[in-house]
């Protein structure tokens, strides 16, 4: 089998999760090769996503493994069938940084999105002069040309909310990122007018922490928690100065769904936070 391309964060998850399958029975790398029948360094390379994955040698291996989960099982033979170059963003490969497009793979494939957002508004919720003006805050900064892709690349994320069944997301947005001008007053008006026009919609739920809630976990960074389509397939993301990180061990999944549902209870309803972002864009 060929070596692949460098992997995306999604098939470094399923080969991650196949060395956890084997790892929970107790298998040494030796174990399992005799046990499937096949040289170890080909699960080594498999588990470490340098080469793919059939989704019928997932099955058997689950089934070796005696997975008792089939719905775990059915998710993963899905992921196994994935094949890159067949969605939107791969024409930005080798243009953007790889993270950029695991984030969007993730949205993509995500059942659920839990987004914080602490000193600017959610990419995905974000209208093209906002996101320029973001980016220009960019360290370094960015070329025209760099520029345009990036904001290009911002705009077609948010087709994710048009798909017909969008997954349900849930935007948790701090006062300051209500207040924090990105551009001219009048690029900020049409930012939170957009945000009003989202927060409308079935498939969003948007709840603003005043700053009269005080101090809060994970003040500092953007968090998002992408519900998988089986519990041990949700990963969080995290941004914070020193770069973008996926986590997905079960500790770390449990912790920041304990840091976003204490959050949420200091946060405004879904009705009297559409009021406070009227009264934001009224003291404009």
């Amino acid at each position: 089998m060929p070596v692949r391309k460098p992997p995306t964060a999604r098939q470094r998850r399923l080969g991650a999760e196949l060395r956890r399958m084997r790892e929970h029975v107790g298998l040494s790398l030796t174990d399992a090769a005799a046990l499937h029948r096949v040289d170890k360094t080909a699960i080594s390379n498999t588990e470490s996503a340098r080469f793919g994955v059939s989704a019928d040698r997932v099955r058997v291996w689950a089934s070796n493994y005696i997975c008792p989960d089939q719905a775990y099982v059915d998710a993963l033979t899905d992921m196994a069938r994935e094949r890159a170059g067949s969605n939107w963003w791969d024409e930005f490969r080798d243009l953007i940084a790889p993270f950029m497009l695991d984030l969007v793979e993730l949205e993509h494939h995500a059942k659920s999105l839990r987004h914080v957002q602490i000193t600017h508004l959610p990419g995905l919720l974000q209208h093209e002069d906002y996101a320029r003006a973001v980016f220009g805050e960019a360290v370094p900064p960015l070329t025209r040309e760099a520029m345009d892709l990036h904001v290009e690349f911002r705009m077609r994320r948010r087709a994710l909310l048009d798909r017909a069944s969008p997954p349900a997301c849930s935007f948790l947005l701090h006062e300051a990122a209500l207040r924090m001008l990105f551009g001219e007053r009048s690029v900020v008006r049409r930012q939170l007018e957009e945000l009003l026009k989202y927060s409308e919609r079935d498939a969003v739920t948007l709840r603003v922490i005043p700053f009269a809630a005080g101090g809060f976990p994970s003040a500092g960074s953007s968090t998002m928690y992408a519900s998988g389509p089986v519990g041990q397939l949700d990963t969080v993301q995290i941004d914070v100065p020193g770069g973008v990180t996926f986590l997905d061990a079960e500790t770390h999944l449990a912790n920041y769904r304990a840091v976003l549902d204490r959050m949420e209870a200091r946060s405004l309803e879904p009705g009297p936070s559409r009021d406070f972002i009227r009264k934001v864009l009224h003291e404009l």
